[in-house]
């Protein structure tokens, strides 16, 4: 009996909604676009946050970098070192990989400049190349794979050849019609470069543009792109990810011998492990996320405001309906069920659309950042729930109002 109560509430609500299917479809759609909002936004967040991750721990979770402490950086009110000191010389960081005895990996490397121009007969990149100096342990450390010819030997470095790696964007760009780079010539920075080896292709999220990139005997950078005060970046990889710490700890106090520090003085380099930027950067997105939700429920709160009128509404021009239901032998009870149902359905519809274009229009920052394509199960969760309340405080003033209706005066309503 219970159970054929509800379901004749359920048809009756359904009715009501195809019979006032304008307005349902029109309060369908703000409270969609309420949820699509939020949705979306935090989608996109969540893209951003595993582009992030990815982009800045490709090197592993067992790397860290030792740079020129001269950076001013600032990611939302936490302020990294700013006092200015001297760059790592090529002696010093040249230095430090010939005399740090631990099990790792130590890479050598120098951004040159960020906007050479890469030829090759009459097929010329535009001017927003990479070039980055390397040594034979760079790829190791960075994480970038070879997909045509090979890499640069040891003996390549120290001889100061002229041969070089391209990326797998510019390789295209230079190489067009699926020529093979491998042993042509090419021309940048006014000197010729034997290529020797062609990128795997990592993709260009988060701004970046690690295929679009140069690389180059690090001693030959010190020459062709020479420049005064070139600071060089040393890369280390541990064997062993639970000896990273230990290992920045011979690197820091290996490195103080060689810049010559005293005991009393501070550090004048930074060593960052490979995921303190992108932690840094992820939870400077909580702010955006908590922002966006709150410009997200105050959206819903608006939809909610307007689907409790469209049922107040409901109820005035139902008046002669209710008092006919209740006559016959309706209770209040099932009155006021009625319209909770008929306002549930009309949140949970509006909830399904908005989540959808909610997801969808998130993963367009997913498809711009060449990110893998994202479904936030946690705030999907929250959406459905967030309609259900919706529809439950938007519906309950209507439902209750109507099972309050006297059957007499409602039969004698207009």
């Amino acid at each position: 009996m219970k159970l054929t109560l509800i379901y004749e509430n359920l048809r009756i609500a359904l009715g009501s909604i195809r019979t006032n299917l304008l307005r349902t479809i029109l309060t369908i759609l703000i409270i969609g676009i309420g949820l699509t909002a939020l949705i979306g936004i935090l989608t996109a967040i969540s893209s951003i946050q595993a582009t992030i991750s990815s982009k800045f721990t490709g090197m592993g979770a067992n790397s860290f970098t030792i740079e020129n402490r001269g950076i001013n950086v600032q990611i939302g009110k936490r302020e990294l070192r700013n006092k200015r000191y001297g760059s790592i010389s090529f002696r010093e960081a040249m230095q430090f990989k010939d005399e740090f005895d631990f099990p790792a990996v130590v890479a050598v490397s120098h951004n040159a400049t960020g906007g050479a121009t890469v030829k090759h007969e009459s097929d010329k990149s535009n001017p927003n190349v990479m070039v980055i100096g390397v040594d034979e342990n760079f790829m190791d450390v960075e994480g970038h794979n070879i997909a045509r010819g090979r890499n640069f030997t040891q003996q390549e470095i120290k001889d100061n050849r002229y041969v070089a790696v391209l990326g797998s964007a510019l390789a295209k760009k230079v190489f067009p019609n699926n020529q093979d780079p491998v042993d042509k010539v090419i021309l940048s920075g006014g000197a010729k470069y034997r290529v020797i080896g062609v990128l795997e292709e990592k993709g260009a999220g988060f701004g970046s543009q690690s295929d679009n990139i140069l690389l180059l005997p690090v001693t030959n950078v010190r020459q062709v792109f020479s420049r005064p005060n070139m600071s060089y970046k040393i890369v280390v990889k541990a064997n062993d990810s639970g000896q990273v710490d230990v290992a920045i700890s011979e690197a820091t106090g290996l490195f103080r011998i060689i810049r010559r520090l005293t005991i009393h003085d501070e550090d004048n380099f930074n060593i960052n492990k490979s995921d303190n930027l992108s932690r840094l950067l992820i939870e400077s997105t909580g702010q955006v996320t908590m922002i966006a939700a709150i410009i997200g429920l105050i959206t819903l709160l608006g939809a909610a405001i307007g689907l409790m009128n469209i049922m107040l509404v409901a109820v005035a021009e139902r008046t002669r309906e209710i008092g006919i239901r209740k006559a016959i032998g309706a209770s209040s009870k099932a009155i006021r069920n009625q319209f909770l149902f008929e306002s549930i359905i009309i949140g949970q519809l509006g909830g399904l659309v908005g989540i959808i274009l909610g997801i969808l229009v998130g993963n367009l920052m997913s498809m711009a950042l060449q990110s893998d394509f994202i479904v936030p199960w946690n705030w999907v969760i929250l959406g459905v729930v967030v309609c259900l309340g919706v529809g439950l405080a938007s519906g309950l003033m209507p439902a209750v109002k109507a099972s309050k209706l006297d059957p007499i005066e409602s039969l004698r309503y207009e």
